[in-house]
């Protein structure tokens, strides 16, 4: 797919100039040349994952089971880390926290988290930038003797199992949280973030990459968005939307494609004339089978960019699709209902004939005899 995202990356690719949809920003990615990362998205969370990994005891009340590695160092204490994570009491199916189905990660600054995700902070300060593990927690270091009856609701003295991914940290040594830092600061933490996406997609490192976007698009959260109006909001959008068009290109890559719909179609909310997430979210589209709603997408961006060759030459495809697919119905309806049957000879008709013939022989003598007895 030669159209192209918004990042630094294509700076670097002479192809990105000869490509019309991807314009002449410099901060844009190319996604042809990028690896796949063999890499599933978590479990569906229903009940805490299986895991055979060795059991590794962090604290006399916290114990750690990685389900997948990450990479890199650790974060430092009061570092400002990003966590999607589900929750379960130990020993039932009660899930009380998803934040992967609220497809918004929390914000945890080490040292400095709430009395009842102590556990959970030691946990994450044990992992490193991508990791995924499982986390047993004590109810000591969890909702305690009373529990919580208000959300999350947790009974007393509950031990609590967490699956935990831990997406990336920003080390900051006054542990600054989000809701401290000014509009202009928490745009410049976001743009980091974007540009150390951009380095990691250069190096093929999809997962990375899409850590930093997720990253990224926490500092840009509703809550925040929802406030920012004029030229502050056009400021954290030229932020935000190219790591959602980022997040999409690597999500494709993935075979993700279900995911990579929605980042495109956040962006679209935003700006419903935005060539490349139309173009991306047919590209997802397509390879879902949903030919129809593919090509609704690819026609919008070719009426934003109609000499788009990539968004002409998907349209072209559609259309051959669309014809393979008449003629193999065609040749299957051809061998349900066989060959159209002969018409036989009529032999009925030479019956009609000389009926015909001696009718008008017998009218024919009937009018000789009256006319002799006249």
């Amino acid at each position: 797919m030669a159209v192209v995202e918004e990042d630094a990356a294509a700076s670097a690719d002479p192809a990105a100039a000869s490509d019309p949809a991807a314009g002449s920003s410099e901060n844009e990615i190319t996604v042809e040349e990028a690896s796949f990362v063999h890499s599933e998205p978590p479990q569906d969370g229903s009940a805490p994952p299986v895991v055979s990994s060795d059991m590794e005891a962090l604290h006399d009340k916290v114990k750690k089971q990685i389900i997948k590695e990450g990479h890199g160092r650790k974060p430092l204490k009061f570092a400002t880390c990003f966590v999607h994570y589900r929750a379960w009491v130990q020993g039932s199916s009660h899930k009380f926290e998803d934040t992967w189905q609220e497809q918004h990660p929390i914000e945890l600054v080490l040292g400095k988290e709430k009395k009842q995700m102590s556990g959970l902070g030691i946990g994450v300060g044990s992992m490193k930038s991508g990791e995924r593990a499982l986390l047993h927690v004590g109810w000591e270091l969890g909702y305690g003797k009373e529990g919580s009856f208000s959300f999350p609701n947790v009974p007393p003295m509950a031990d609590l199992v967490y699956e935990v991914e831990l997406i990336g940290f920003d080390d900051v040594k006054e542990g600054k949280s989000r809701s401290d830092m000014t509009v202009e600061e928490r745009i410049a933490a976001a743009d980091r973030r974007k540009i150390e996406g951009n380095a990691y997609f250069k190096e093929k490192k999809l997962e990375e990459a899409m850590q930093q976007y997720e990253m990224a698009i926490a500092y840009m959260g509703d809550d925040f968005m929802f406030q920012l109006f004029g030229k502050y909001r056009d400021m954290a959008l030229a932020v935000k939307n190219p790591c959602h068009l980022n997040m999409a290109a690597c999500l494709i890559k993935l075979k993700r494609f279900d995911e990579a719909i929605a980042q495109c179609s956040i962006v679209l909310t935003e700006d419903e004339s935005n060539v490349k997430a139309l173009f991306r979210r047919g590209k997802a589209k397509s390879e879902l089978g949903q030919t129809e709603s593919a090509r609704e997408d690819f026609l919008k961006a070719k009426k934003y960019s109609p000499e788009d060759k990539e968004i002409i030459r998907e349209l072209r495809l559609l259309a051959e699709q669309d014809k393979a697919l008449y003629q193999k119905q065609k040749e299957l309806y051809k061998g349900l209902f066989g060959p159209s049957p002969e018409a036989k000879p009529k032999k009925a008709k030479y019956l009609v004939v000389f009926w015909q013939c001696l009718v008008s022989f017998i009218l024919y003598l009937a009018g000789m005899f009256k006319r002799k007895n006249e």
